[in-house]
């Protein structure tokens, strides 16, 4: 595997490169409340772009990861190396998402530009963003990664749809 230094442009998303693992809840009115598993993974190529995969699959009751659920793939970008960052999603469900949004030292908030979906996807009509880093919990040198999901969707407003807490995966 080819070794490459992060793009100056990224210096601000630094903190998010890296493998990501935990456990999360899932809720919306249309669905019942679910519990998953994910991983989240930002890499780079030296190119002004983080590369960024996620994978959830379900939780059964004893807390064993089950069937798969959802998958995305995209490209997180920072235009210039400042506070901007734009943020590019494809799901296999046939969902596009354009977030914009900003980084703050280990936070960044993310809000839905454009959504386009193929005839057969669902309808998803918005999306908000939060990912950062918990505060350090005594003798422990790695922070946890939190996210929050917020989507409007089947006619339902923006609300609460998924939250994870994650931890780095050694390297």
């Amino acid at each position: 595997m080819f070794e490459h230094e992060l793009h100056p442009d990224l210096k601000a998303l630094e903190w998010l490169v890296g493998t990501w693992e935990g456990d999360g809840i899932g809720d919306y009115p249309t669905i019942e409340q679910f519990r998953f598993t994910q991983q989240i993974s930002f890499t780079h190529t030296g190119k002004p772009y983080l590369v960024y995969t996620s994978r959830t699959w379900l939780l059964d009751e004893e807390f064993k990861q089950g069937r798969a659920l959802a998958m995305e793939t995209g490209f997180w970008r920072v235009p210039g190396g400042g506070r901007e960052v734009e943020v590019l999603l494809s799901h296999p469900t046939g969902i596009q998402e354009i977030y914009t949004g900003e980084v703050a030292f280990h936070k960044v908030e993310l809000t839905t530009d454009v959504v386009a979906r193929t005839r057969t996807a669902k309808e998803v009509t918005a999306g908000k963003r939060l990912y950062g880093l918990f505060p350090a919990k005594d003798g422990e040198a790695e922070r946890d990664l939190g996210w929050v999901y917020e989507m409007a969707a089947e006619g339902q407003p923006l609300q609460v749809h998924m939250s994870a807490q994650l931890k780095k995966v050694p390297q």
